[in-house]
């Protein structure tokens, strides 16, 4: 069987750090978008890096989540990267980016509904013949549950995934907020989802907000703080669960600590994942 991993997300203010301690990190997850239209200096750079360690390649701009097609010229520009790359895998949202031409600028969940999961499928059965391969799909995080839904986030996600037929990126920040900000036990909904499905982890941080009127607190995942213990103890009951190999990224977008820091992240990461599978 194929050994769990544990790796980071690729920032430049942490390419330093990165590369003097390759052997301590086994893969990374480059944003894709931000070579699209990179100068070739870049995108050699980023093929030299692959070829020291494997990397898979993230989207945040296709919004495939929507009833709305994909536009074309998106996929295709994820197909000559890959190419160009060489990389594992590639992943992107399952939310909505963009409606009637305006760009929103954040990952939105759209309506948890019957049409919109359909559309989600028919997006990534596009984006899978363009690009020559399937995506791992991300669950998202949201402050306010989508109006005008009529399915659960387990049940919506459920539907695509199965629809769809590929591997779930569950990111477990993401699951932990949605489920404390809505009243929802994180363990249950941890449950629920489609476990054997899983092919990767996202583990991050957050702060608690402020809600309007002084109504309470939300949690904001912003990828600004260390991973929670309450995630660790997730990929903990996950790894307990999901018998199959995974690779866990740590994501983390400023506020940097130490280098040292962000490499006690992943070993909190693999001992949580070795307390799953020994139990």
């Amino acid at each position: 069987m194929a050994a769990d991993r544990v790796g980071l997300g690729w920032r430049g203010e942490l390419a330093a750090g990165i590369l003097s301690n390759l052997a301590q990190i086994d893969v990374l997850e480059v944003i894709a978008d931000d070579y699209y239209r990179a100068p070739r200096a870049s995108i050699d750079a980023l093929c030299s890096l692959a070829r020291q360690v494997p990397v898979s390649l993230h989207g945040v701009g296709m919004g495939l989540a929507s009833t709305i097609p994909a536009e074309p010229r998106r996929l295709q520009a994820m197909a000559r990267l890959m190419k160009t790359v060489q990389a594992e895998s590639w992943s992107e949202h399952l939310s909505f980016v963009r409606a009637g031409g305006v760009e929103i600028g954040h990952l939105a969940a759209p309506p948890r509904t019957p049409a919109s999961a359909a559309g989600a499928i028919a997006n990534i059965a596009l984006a899978s013949r363009i690009i020559g391969s399937a995506p791992l799909m991300e669950n998202i995080a949201t402050l306010i549950e989508p109006p005008a839904s009529s399915m659960d986030e387990a049940q919506w996600l459920g539907q695509i995934i199965a629809g769809a037929q590929v591997p779930l990126l569950l990111d477990l920040h993401n699951l932990y907020a949605n489920a404390v900000n809505f009243a929802v036990k994180p363990e249950e909904l941890l449950l629920r989802l489609p476990l054997a499905s899983v092919g990767a982890v996202h583990l991050s941080g957050g702060h608690w907000i402020d809600e309007p009127g002084g109504a309470g607190q939300r949690l904001l995942d912003d990828h600004l703080h260390d991973v929670p213990s309450e995630v660790f103890e997730l990929l903990t009951l996950l790894a307990r669960h999901a018998p199959q190999p995974l690779t866990v990224i740590v994501e983390r977008d400023g506020n940097y600590p130490s280098f040292e820091h962000v490499l006690g992240q992943l070993e909190l990461a693999r001992s949580a994942l070795r307390k799953g599978r020994s139990t």
